[in-house]
C-alpha cells in the first residue's frame, strides 16, 4: 500500500532448525536452495511481522513488544498449519520462540545495530520467517524446517494519503480451507493481484478491499473482511468504530486489538461485528461513513483519502471521501500516535495492551 523512508537492515539474520534447535548467525544476504518446496510450492512458507522498540534503561539495552505473546501464537498456527500430524512435535513453544529472538538481537553481532535503534528512536520491524531447507521438489511436508530471522529500523511509513477500491471479483483465501487467518506466503499472492486490478479500476490506487469468499451471492449481501495487506476499521458518523469480528477470513491482527483498546479509552464505541457491502455504500450515500482505516504492523493505522466501490461487473457505483472534519478522524490520528507512544513508554499502556520487556545487555 505504501512505501518506507529511511529502511536501514540489519547486516545478520538468524536462522533456527526446528529438529535439531540449532540457532545460528549467518550474513543477511545467506542463500536458500533454489529447490525447495517453500521456494517452489509455497509449503513452510509462514512469516510474522513484529513491531518494537529499542532503548537503554539504566545503562542496560532493552527492546520492548507490545502483546508479544499474540504475534508469537499466531506465528505458531501458521508454522503448525505447514506441518504433518507426525511433525507436530517439532513445532516451537511460545517461550522457545521467545528466547529465540533475546538470542538474535543479543547476539554481539547485532548489538551496534539495535545500539543505534536506540540512539535515534526509530521504528523496529521484525520479520520471522520459515524455509525449508531441504534441496527438494517432492510435494510434500517439509524436511528440515527452519526458522529465518530478520529485521531492520525505519523512520516513517508514508501510509497516508492512500485511495483504496473495493475488488468484489478475486477472493483473497476460502474459509473452509483455514488459511486466511494464517499468515501465509500463498494469501499475499492474492492481494498483490488484487491491487493491481484496483489500478485497472482507478490508477492512483494503492490499496484493494476485499468481500468474503461467496461471489455467487449478491454482492450487496456479501460481507467485507480485509485490505490487501491488512485489517480494517469503520469510522461512522453517531460516533461508532466498526472492527470486523476475527474468523477463518480475517488475519487476527495484533495492532488492530491495540488500536482498539486505545480508542476505548478515548471514549468512542467501538462496535464488533459483521458488515455487509450493501450497508456501507448505503451509509456512504448518506454521508454517514467518516473513515475506512487499514490497521498493521508497519504503518499502525492509516486512514483512506478515498475508497471507490464499484458493483459486480466492477463498474463504479460510489465514491467515499474522507470527513477530515469529523472528531473521530482526529482521535483515529491520535490512537496511531498513542499506540506507538506506548511502546516508548511516554504514555501507559491501554487495558488489553501488555508490554514485553527483552533485557539485551
Amino acid at each position: 500500500m505504501a512505501g518506507f523512508e529511511g529502511t536501514k537492515w540489519a547486516s545478520k539474520q538468524g536462522r533456527f532448525r526446528l529438529k535439531d534447535k540449532e540457532f545460528v548467525m549467518n550474513p543477511a544476504d545467506d542463500k536458500v536452495f533454489a529447490i525447495s518446496r517453500s521456494i517452489h510450492y509455497g509449503l513452510f512458507l509462514a512469516f510474522e511481522g513484529i513491531r518494537y522498540f529499542a532503548h537503554k534503561e539504566n545503562g542496560h539495552l532493552q527492546l520492548i513488544f507490545a502483546n508479544l505473546d499474540k504475534n508469537l501464537d499466531r506465528f505458531r498456527r501458521s508454522m503448525s498449519y505447514n506441518l504433518s500430524k507426525s511433525q507436530q512435535i517439532w513445532l516451537p513453544e511460545r517461550s522457545e520462540l521467545e528466547k529465540l529472538i533475546q538470542d538474535y538481537f543479543s547476539h554481539p553481532e547485532m548489538i551496534p545495530f539495535v545500539e543505534e535503534m536506540a540512539g535515534m528512536g526509530a521504528q523496529g520491524y521484525l520479520r520471522p520467517f520459515t524455509v525449508d531447507e531441504a534441496m527438494s521438489i517432492g510435494v510434500t511436508f517439509p524436511e528440515d524446517p527452519a526458522i529465518r530471522l530478520a529485521t531492520c529500523r525505519y523512520d516513517r511509513y508514508l501510509g497516508e494519503p492512500f485511495t483504496g477500491v473495493v475488488i468484489p471479483h478475486l477472493v483473497r483465501a476460502v474459509g473452509v480451507n483455514g488459511t486466511g487467518c494464517l499468515k501465509l506466503g500463498v494469501n499475499y499472492l492474492m492481494s498483490v493481484k488484487a491491487v493491481d486490478a484496483a489500478k485497472s479500476i482507478e490508477p492512483t490506487a494503492g490499496a484493494a478491499l476485499f468481500l468474503d469468499d461467496r461471489p455467487d451471492k449478491v454482492i450487496g449481501e456479501r460481507t467485507l473482511s480485509e485490505w490487501d495487506s491488512s485489517c480494517c476499521l469503520f469510522a461512522f458518523a453517531d460516533g461508532s468504530v466498526v472492527k470486523i469480528p476475527e474468523h477463518s477470513l480475517i488475519l487476527p491482527s495484533v495492532t488492530i486489538n491495540g488500536i482498539c483498546a486505545i480508542l476505548r479509552e478515548q471514549g468512542v464505541n467501538v462496535v464488533e461485528r459483521h458488515i455487509k457491502y450493501g450497508e456501507l455504500v448505503e451509509r456512504n450515500n448518506k454521508g454517514e461513513l467518516v473513515a475506512v482505516c487499514s490497521i498493521g504492523t508497519a504503518g499502525i493505522l492509516n486512514r483512506a483519502e478515498r475508497l471507490i466501490f464499484v458493483d459486480a461487473d466492477q463498474n463504479r457505483i460510489a465514491e467515499h471521501h474522507v470527513n477530515k472534519g469529523h472528531g473521530l478522524y482526529e482521535q483515529l490520528g491520535q490512537a496511531r500516535q498513542t499506540y506507538w507512544d506506548i511502546f516508548r513508554g511516554l504514555v501507559l499502556p491501554a487495558a488489553g495492551i501488555e508490554l514485553k520487556h527483552l533485557n539485551l545487555t
